[in-house]
């Protein structure tokens, strides 16, 4: 959620922060602003509403001129959306500016002690309370009063700084909230993400939890939250910036889903070597591995999603117990670290906040994590034990697909993996497994050559109101996501149910026409969802059905049928996703929306 990015150098800063902004509108936003030192003073724009208010209002940043600057997208926490509460936010002199991702916990309390002390408030936002923590603790040294806010503040936070007596300088400080350095020949930046400074420079230095950064042309500097100076090493990004971009792609949606072939390859071709699954990143030996006794798999949205069938798969090949847990609940409940178990942390950005934590509490109780993430260098991969990487490459909108189907792979190929070193498949079979798996990228491609037949049907449905997925075992942690995607990019109502529990309240909502997408590619669990079908058919629901080749009767059945390849049933996720990625994105363009950057969402959720 909202996006920062500064700059101090050789060239215009404002509209290099504007085209830094436009690369972060992925992570969600409702407001932006932008202020920059012209020589004299720090002149500020804010305005709600989509980038290119702003960027039009400052006739892409013309009309502010300057070397040095910040900039924000907002995403409402405190305070509606509104000119007023749009970052960058200012003390009252005007010589002190301040962008802020996070939450600040204990702001009320700040901000009470501020206005007994004369301050006056504009905002409603919990980021004007640093502006003026910075007055009270400014005495001429931007470091040390950074670092006295710091101690004071309780929460989450990337923070970018400008002090008037300071004009040459941008300031940074980070805790619990992503957020990166870049240099180059031309000048330095700051950045939520890389996306923003990828056309720059691909030299970034990626800041650890209560660390301060002071940029000049001059120099490039640390801090630890004592006001120490610090060595940091740079990395180097290896993306392609043009895997950045829409590539003819109407929406980077739909480029996404067309890149999921490439993505499972890139996942998997680097581990398995002559017939075998190496995965030198697990941390764990083999010793280890068979003696394991539990599982625990954290995570929140589509990630979780990937871990109910990464239970289902983990469970059927490597008869290991398996947990699954939202973050959000895990972190809360008193979690119990048995042990001889290991904890899985999911995340696509490897920053989500209650995933974050989660893993943290785990690393206290001295639980072995593993987590499978696809942005190299981000806290949750830094903070891990051991890390899986999805090599998805840069996922831009904010309904994932390609991530979500990397993290599939990753859990066969754990779960094929942990199989063979406990013996709880026979070498034969684990061969057969290898095989499907090698095959997966291409029936992908096979299926997305059809898309023109769910966007047909998709067409047909663009008015519904309530959408209902029912399935069994895997097809079931399947229609979790597919009702996600539907919900999050159309804005119509969508559920997901285990087929088996509609007699359980669930067929009280059926009537005349309305849409049940069922699901049933698992072989053996085929027939009960034909039943179920059939008892949602009598009661008036149109249904449109998602199976195999094999089980042409479905057409006996469903109102629709869609088809996917046959393959081993651990792995029916990846097939049978294709079409509801599709389904989603269709009805989504249909009805005419924002398919890229759905209402009140954000890519990355960094705070709770």
């Amino acid at each position: 959620m909202c996006g920062i990015a500064g700059y101090i150098g050789k060239e215009p800063a404002a509209p290099i922060i504007l085209d830094g902004l436009s690369k972060l509108e992925y992570r969600g936003y409702d407001s932006a602003g932008i202020a920059v030192f012209d020589g004299e003073s720090i002149h500020m724009e804010k305005a709600m509403g989509r980038l290119r208010v702003l960027d039009e209002m400052t006739r892409h940043g013309a009309l502010l001129p300057g070397f040095c600057g910040i900039g924000h997208t907002r995403w409402a926490t405190h305070g509606c959306p509104s000119d007023t509460n749009a970052h960058p936010h200012m003390n009252a002199e005007n010589t002190i500016a301040v962008v802020h991702n996070g939450i600040i916990e204990n702001y009320g309390k700040l901000k009470r002690r501020l206005e007994q002390k004369g301050y006056r408030f504009a905002s409603e936002t919990d980021t004007e309370v640093l502006a003026h923590m910075l007055t009270e603790y400014y005495r001429g040294d931007p470091v040390e009063a950074i670092e006295k806010v710091m101690h004071r503040v309780e929460g989450s936070y990337a923070l970018g700084i400008m002090f008037l007596d300071h004009p040459h300088h941008i300031y940074a400080a980070r805790k619990d909230s992503p957020l990166i350095v870049g240099t180059d020949d031309t000048g330095k930046f700051i950045a939520s993400d890389v996306p923003a400074i990828l056309q720059y420079t691909r030299t970034v230095y990626y800041m650890e939890n209560e660390e301060i950064v002071c940029l000049s042309n001059e120099h490039t500097r640390f801090f630890n939250i004592d006001g120490e100076s610090i060595e940091k090493t740079p990395a180097t990004i290896d993306w392609d910036i043009h895997a950045a971009e829409k590539g003819g792609y109407e929406h980077f949606m739909l480029k996404e889903i067309h890149e999921q072939p490439k993505a499972i390859r890139d996942t998997i071709s680097p581990r398995i070597r002559e017939d075998d699954i190496v995965l030198e990143e697990l941390g764990l030996s083999d010793d280890a591995i068979r003696a394991l006794q539990k599982i625990t798999i954290v995570a929140c949205g589509s990630a979780y999603h990937t871990g109910v069938t990464g239970k289902y798969v983990l469970e059927e090949l490597a008869r290991i117990p398996v947990e699954v847990d939202l973050a959000s609940e895990f972190r809360y409940r008193n979690p119990l670290y048995a042990p001889g178990s290991l904890l899985i942390i999911v995340s696509q950005s490897g920053e989500t906040a209650d995933s974050l934590a989660a893993l943290r509490d785990a690393k206290a109780h001295n639980c072995h994590v593993l987590s499978i993430v696809n942005v190299v260098g981000s806290s949750i991969a830094r903070e891990s034990d051991a890390v899986l990487y999805t090599w998805a490459g840069p996922e831009i909108s904010v309904a994932t697909t390609k991530a979500y189907s990397c993290q599939l792979t990753v859990f066969y190929l754990l779960a094929m993996k942990f199989a063979r070193l406990r013996g709880t498949i026979t070498p034969r079979r684990f061969q057969t497994l290898l095989d499907a798996l090698r095959l997966l990228p291409d029936q992908i491609e096979g299926l997305l050559s059809q898309k023109e037949k769910i966007q047909f049907f998709a067409n047909h449905y663009l008015a519904t109101e309530h959408i209902f997925f029912m399935g069994r075992g895997i097809d079931y942690a399947l229609c979790l996501e597919g009702s996600l995607k539907l919900k999050e990019i159309s804005y119509i109502h969508s559920e997901a149910y285990a087929a088996g529990e509609l007699k359980h309240g669930t067929i009280s909502l059926m009537e005349e026409g309305t849409l049940v997408v069922a699901v049933a590619t698992q072989d053996a669990l085929y027939p009960k969802t034909v039943s179920n079908i059939v008892e949602v058919k009598t009661r008036g629901a149109f249904v449109m059905g998602l199976t195999t080749l094999p089980h042409r009767d479905m057409e006996n059945h469903a109102d629709y049928v869609l088809y996917v390849p046959q393959t081993e049933n651990c792995f029916m996720g990846s097939l049978s996703i294709i079409p509801l990625q599709l389904f989603a994105y269709y009805v989504s363009l249909g009805r005419g929306l924002d398919v890229d950057k759905p209402r009140n969402l954000a890519k990355s959720v960094t705070v709770e």
